[in-house]
């Protein structure tokens, strides 16, 4: 795929159009279905497509060099204050994900420390714990044949992880509400995203005025963390005492409780729910695939003889890592980002006008069919170091790319590995007979209905 610099000729064709309904184009079909649509537009029309979605045209970029191109290389054309994130910016405010500009740095500056190697290392402890808590539930479960949804599991699972580790909090016990409210939080945004025009949430519906109390619920769970904290003494060492210590350099300003709370929900939120949604869908393949399944038991007996994970053994977890890496491809839960082109623009050969809206979509680019050899198929061993060094560099980015790529991308492989790793060993997660688990997108890749599984003894 050929790439040109940014500010080329305006001579150059605009992406082929796939043309759709008269007025709405293609909204109804992306509302529908939006990953089977994605990827047959990117296999008939190629790897740029122009897309009429209503009043606009979204421009698919498919191929990786694409990908590299709007993300990292030329990254500073393009900008996040897309339709989409100011959509989400109704959610979560200004923090890292949905800012921009100067307010993203300084954002991002302040909390960087707090995911270095090293700090994310001495999470180890709190991450197996809880996994071996639920472990422990899961063996009772195998004594009784239960069905179960893992999906509700890990979604308890990862909310304790996201709140002891990076706020020092546990809301274990607001657990369940933060899930039914995220769930409904979902739905509603991805249908914001998908209406021609959104609605003002001024307008007294019936919906908006759920969406007002599901924020306030959330609100006030993190204002609760917040205010907590500035009443209590002592040292505290994660990133919310971080951000409530940092102060601007010239005015010695520091974050308001807005601003915190803008942050704390925005990683409370993407630190728990991409995780839960990553883990329940490896539990689906593995089950589906039980020789996987079980060269990933052996590697854990081999190198861990029984015993919970330390960081000292993640280098030696290679398959399991690999599991988790293929796993991302095929179900990556941030599976799209938008951006807005800031000046025009090529990439591959097309014309990208100022103002344009691009969708770079891992789901599509993980399924690359010039990329990836039977890319519907599930094979950890793609992962190898031989066969991932041939494929570009964006062939594979759950974690998005380039300077904007996820702040918690290190955290969240490592908690990957040593849930699986610790539960593993002591329970088999097997898929209930005869159930159909769809991929249902909205701000992350969620398994509908479930994963519902019973539990046994390895």
């Amino acid at each position: 795929m050929s790439i040109h610099p940014a500010g080329a000729s305006t001579a150059a064709p605009l992406p082929p159009l796939s043309p759709g309904a008269p007025l709405i184009g293609h909204l109804r079909a992306l509302r529908k279905d939006p990953l089977h649509f994605l990827q047959a537009q990117a296999r008939e029309y190629g790897d740029v497509v122009r897309l009429p979605m209503g009043p606009a045209d979204l421009v698919l970029v498919a191929h990786p060099d694409g990908v590299r191109h709007v993300l990292q290389d030329h990254a500073r054309n393009y900008s996040k204050q897309s339709r989409g994130f100011r959509v989400l910016q109704e959610l979560l405010g200004h923090g890292l994900l949905t800012s921009d500009g100067d307010h993203w740095l300084r954002q991002r500056r302040l909390a960087q420390p707090a995911f270095h190697r090293q700090r994310v290392a001495g999470f180890t402890r709190t991450m197996v714990d809880a996994a071996a808590d639920l472990a422990a539930t899961m063996e009772a479960r195998a004594d009784t044949g239960a069905a179960f949804n893992v999906a509700e599991d890990f979604t308890r699972l990862t909310l304790r992880i996201a709140s002891s580790t990076l706020f020092g909090a546990d809301v274990s016990s607001a657990t369940h509400d933060i899930a039914t409210v995220m769930s409904r939080l979902q739905v509603f945004v991805y249908k914001r995203l998908t209406q021609p025009v959104p609605l003002s949430l001024r307008l007294p519906l019936p919906a908006h005025r759920q969406f007002e109390r599901d924020v306030g619920s959330l609100n006030r769970v993190v204002h609760g963390i917040i205010a907590k904290r500035r009443r209590e003494s002592g040292e505290h060492h994660d990133l919310l005492q971080m951000m409530m210590e940092a102060h601007d350099d010239d005015t010695g300003e520091r974050m308001s409780d807005s601003q915190l709370r803008d942050e704390v929900l925005t990683l409370l939120l993407a630190g728990h729910e991409t995780t839960a949604s990553a883990l329940a869908w490896t539990i689906m393949l593995l089950s589906q695939h039980p020789g996987v399944r079980r060269d990933m038991e052996s590697e854990l007996a081999r190198e861990l003889g029984g015993r919970n994970p330390t960081h000292e053994d993640l280098p030696r977890l290679e398959l399991t890592h690999r599991v988790v890496d293929e796993s991302l491809r095929l179900y990556p839960p941030a599976w799209a980002l938008s951006r807005i082109a800031t000046k025009e623009d090529l990439v591959g050969g097309f014309r990208i006008p100022k103002g344009a809206h691009l969708l770079i979509a891992p789901w599509v680019t993980h399924r690359h069919p010039s990329i990836w050899d039977n890319p519907e198929g599930f094979d950890p061993d793609r992962f190898l170091p031989e066969r991932e060094q041939a494929r570009p560099r964006f062939a594979w980015f759950p974690f998005g790319g380039g300077p904007r790529q996820c702040i918690g991308n290190q955290f969240a492989l490592m908690e990957l590995v040593l849930v699986l790793a610790t539960l593993l060993q002591r329970v088999r997660l097997n898929l209930t007979p005869g159930q159909v688990i769809h991929p249902t997108p909205a701000i992350t890749l969620r398994p509908r209905p479930g994963v519902w599984v019973t539990a046994s003894r390895p």
